[in-house]
């Protein structure tokens, strides 16, 4: 494991750009942290990374937000149940072949397979220290 100090939200966006410039298909990588620590602006980085230049937003209400057909950004901060994330259809995208970030990924553990990344973010103020 690797760490990564960040002294603010644009270096974190940059960090998390060259992160994501080095995914590909099929990777899942988790995004763990506190709310508030700064998941999505990870995911936002890393979209942004792999060239997509379209606005990222929080799924938090949608549970998926999906990219260019080829990037998948979950939360499942809202998910209660893996029969309910089956039934939302989150594990089809999972096997999509597609690179996925998943926000609260604790919600549907028993959905992902091995192998998959994980992104830790914690801190205070400004300063963020990323685990990778």
């Amino acid at each position: 494991m690797e760490t990564f100090i960040s002294h603010s939200e644009e270096e974190t966006l940059a960090f998390a750009a060259r992160y994501g410039a080095a995914l590909k298909p099929g990777d899942i990588v988790l995004l763990d942290g506190e709310m508030g620590m700064g998941k999505t602006v990870l995911a936002k980085g890393m979209i942004a990374g792999m060239g997509i230049t379209e606005p990222v937003t929080s799924p938090t209400y949608a549970y998926v937000n999906e990219y260019e057909g080829r990037v998948f950004h979950f939360d499942c901060y809202r998910i209660e149940s893996e029969a309910q994330a089956l039934g939302l259809g989150l594990a089809d995208l999972l096997e999509r072949g597609g690179i996925c970030l998943i926000e609260w990924s604790e919600n549907i553990k028993g959905l992902l397979p091995a192998g998959v990344k994980r992104v830790s973010i914690a801190g205070s103020g400004e300063r963020r220290e990323i685990v990778f």
